[in-house]
């Protein structure tokens, strides 16, 4: 509720300039938001939730009285872990499936109401594969018109350039990848023998595996789709040669490492609460809270390394449950049993 505050006093006044209705706004946006930030903040609130229960237990003497009536630590361990393994699965289909799904809607409300600027462009010298031996080079793509200058298709058989194809102007005309050529000349190589064709104010309509959703991406494109779509979406763009797919890779190693957090964290606080101290629950949730702003500094610091390519992504990813994991381990080992 106080993040949904804050982000209303932030955008109230783009609900009222723009042609958004009020079930729009709460249905489309703040319903589909909310989805986001909490399987953000999921881990953490399991953790101070085990941290919760586990200090009232110790704090009225139960855990104790557990360990008298011949419980071993590692027994009391199996519930926590069967409620962390079951709440880690629904992050798993959340993170894969759920929330990307609610993302798109809600991502999409913002690029049409709120920021209308957000869409980006790789606007010049652009090298794409459309098929197995054929490339396009574009010197200069407008998003306003969809339209490239100075297009450019070569096909290559045999390691020799057997086919080439110029044109001043391509536009993009819609679906399915249908685009109208402007000024055009077109090469063909045969050993050694060429051939020329140039047209002058002629118009040539083809099909292309080029749309302009090539050029056009959002900085939040990867967190809009859910895992199968985004796995298709990365195999295209290597098919097409468009490299850089390290913030691609990141994502998909974090919507399976984050939820496996839950079962560290778990295991964290519960040899963290199971011990009965002088400061109670009080100091307990402080331990808790502290441990939790930690792991999620250090996920962002090091999902920014990965994909910023200073670390591989998966390593990148994983690095935060790597560290908390030996923490655990050695929590436990000194926990009060």
């Amino acid at each position: 509720m106080i993040s949904i505050i804050i982000d209303f006093s932030d955008k109230v006044e783009d609900f009222i300039e723009e042609p958004v209705t009020l079930k729009q706004i709460i249905i489309d946006y703040y319903l589909n938001w909310v989805l986001w930030i909490n399987g953000l903040l999921f881990p953490l609130g399991v953790l101070i939730a085990v941290v919760f229960f586990t200090s009232r237990m110790a704090f009225n003497s139960e855990i104790i009285s557990i360990f008298n009536a011949g419980i071993s630590f590692r027994r009391l361990m199996v519930p926590y872990l069967l409620a962390g393994g079951f709440l880690t699965a629904i992050h798993l289909i959340g993170n894969h499936y759920v929330i990307p799904r609610a993302n798109e809607t809600h991502y999409n409300f913002q690029h049409t109401y709120i920021y209308h600027y957000s869409q980006k462009v790789n606007d010049a010298n652009m090298h794409l594969f459309v098929g197995p031996n054929k490339k396009v080079y574009v010197e200069k793509y407008n998003k306003r018109d969809t339209s490239a200058k100075n297009l450019r298709i070569e096909k290559i058989e045999n390691h020799q350039l057997t086919y080439l194809f110029k044109a001043r102007i391509a536009k993009w005309i819609g679906p399915p990848n249908r685009w109208k050529f402007k000024n055009y000349e077109v090469r063909t190589f045969n050993d050694k023998r060429e051939s020329l064709l140039i047209e002058e104010g002629t118009e040539l309509d083809t099909t292309l595996n080029l749309n302009h959703l090539d050029f056009i991406y959002y900085n939040e494109d990867k967190e809009m789709m859910t895992t199968p779509h985004l796995l298709a979406f990365m195999a295209t763009r290597r098919q097409k040669g468009k490299g850089n797919l390290k913030k691609y890779e990141t994502e998909l190693h974090r919507r399976t490492a984050e939820p496996f957090t839950i079962l560290i964290l778990t295991l964290i606080g519960l040899a963290v609460a199971a011990r009965k101290v002088r400061g109670g629950m009080g100091l307990h949730l402080a331990i808790g809270v502290g441990i939790g702003a930690l792991y999620i500094f250090l996920s962002k610091f090091s999902i920014t390394f990965a994909t910023n390519e200073t670390l591989p992504p998966m390593l990148g990813v994983w690095m935060p449950n790597i560290i908390f994991s030996i923490v655990a381990v050695y929590l436990v080992s000194k926990a009060q049993k």
